[in-house]
C-alpha cells in the first residue's frame, strides 16, 4: 500500500473511532416516552391491585390505543410500568420497553400478568415522583413528550412535599398526569380525603397540557387508563379536562400538606418514622 493510502486510511480509522462514543451514547427518538406509576399502599386490596394491572394491560393492546401509537410521526412510544407505595418501595414490573406495533403491547402486556402485586406501607406520591425522575434519566430514549401518570387512592403521607418534587420534575420538562382512584368499595382508612380530585389537580399534575381523570367505581377502571392513553399518546388534552385557571387573589390554595397533618395527627403511634 502506498504511503498516501496507509494515511487516508488511518484518518478514516480514526475518525471512525471518535465517531463510536457518539453512536453508543445515540438516543432512540420516540413520540412518548411514558412512565406508569401505580398504587400499591396496604389501602389497595389485592382485587383492587389486580384490576389496575390488568386495566393497564387491555388498555394498551386496545385498538384505539394501537391506533394513536401508530399515528404519531415516530411510530412507536418507550414505556415503563413501576408500582409505589412508600419512600422507598418501588417496583418496576415493566422496564423501559418499545411499543410500535400490537404484537409488542401485547408483550408488555404479558409481562404485566406474569407476577401479581404486593402491598406496601405508606404513601409517598413525592417519593414516586423522584422514583420516576431517575426512570426518565436512565431511559434511553428521546421522546419529543415525556410524561408520567400517577394512579392512587390517597394523599401523600410520606416524604418531601408533594409539591415540592411535583414542580422539580415539571423543571425538567416532563408533565404529570393523575387518575385519582375514589371508588367507595375499597379498605375505607383514616387518611383518606373526599376531594381526592381537587388534591390531585392542585397538589400532583402539572406540566404543559397536564390533565388528571378521576376514578369513581372500579368498572370504570379499564376505560379511565384507556381514555387517559389515547388523549396522552394524541398530545391534545379537551379542555373539559384543563385545570381552571385561578387568578392568583382568589381563593386560598388548596393543603397540599393535608396528607401529612393526617398522619401527624393520627390517634396511635407506629413504631416507623
Amino acid at each position: 500500500m502506498s504511503t498516501a493510502g496507509w494515511y487516508w486510511r488511518k484518518l478514516l480509522f480514526g475518525a471512525l473511532v471518535a465517531l463510536v462514543p457518539a453512536c453508543a451514547h445515540a438516543q432512540e427518538a420516540v413520540d412518548v416516552e411514558l412512565a406508569l406509576g401505580v398504587d400499591v399502599s396496604l389501602s389497595m386490596s389485592p382485587a383492587e391491585m389486580s384490576i389496575q394491572r390488568e386495566g393497564y394491560a387491555a388498555a394498551l393492546t386496545h385498538e384505539t390505543v394501537i391506533q394513536a401509537i401508530e399515528a404519531g410521526m415516530h411510530g412507536r412510544i418507550a414505556i415503563a410500568y413501576f408500582e409505589w407505595a412508600g419512600d422507598f418501595s418501588h417496583r418496576v414490573v415493566v422496564p423501559w420497553t418499545v411499543i410500535a406495533s400490537a404484537e409488542d403491547a401485547a408483550l408488555v402486556s404479558e409481562r404485566l400478568n406474569v407476577n401479581p402485586p404486593t402491598s406496601a406501607r405508606r404513601t409517598s406520591i413525592s417519593g414516586a415522583i423522584h422514583f420516576a425522575a431517575d426512570l426518565f434519566a436512565e431511559s434511553g430514549f428521546r421522546g419529543e413528550r415525556r410524561i408520567l401518570d400517577i394512579s392512587g387512592d390517597g394523599p401523600n403521607n410520606q416524604g418531601p412535599p408533594v409539591t415540592e418534587a411535583r414542580d422539580r420534575l415539571v423543571a425538567a420538562g416532563i408533565t404529570i398526569n393523575g387518575l385519582p382512584l375514589m371508588t367507595n368499595d375499597g379498605l375505607t382508612t383514616a387518611y383518606d380525603v373526599e376531594d381526592l380530585d381537587i388534591y390531585y389537580r392542585e397538589c400532583v399534575i402539572g406540566g404543559p397540557g397536564a390533565f388528571m381523570i378521576p376514578v369513581n367505581e372500579w368498572s370504570h377502571f379499564p376505560e379511565a387508563v384507556r381514555r387517559k392513553l389515547v388523549i396522552e399518546l394524541a398530545g391534545k388534552t379537551p379542555r373539559s379536562l384543563r385545570p381552571p385557571v385561578v387568578a392568583a387573589q382568589a381563593a386560598p390554595s388548596y393543603d397540599c400538606m393535608v396528607g401529612e397533618r393526617m398522619w401527624q395527627n393520627r390517634s396511635w403511634i407506629w413504631r416507623e418514622p
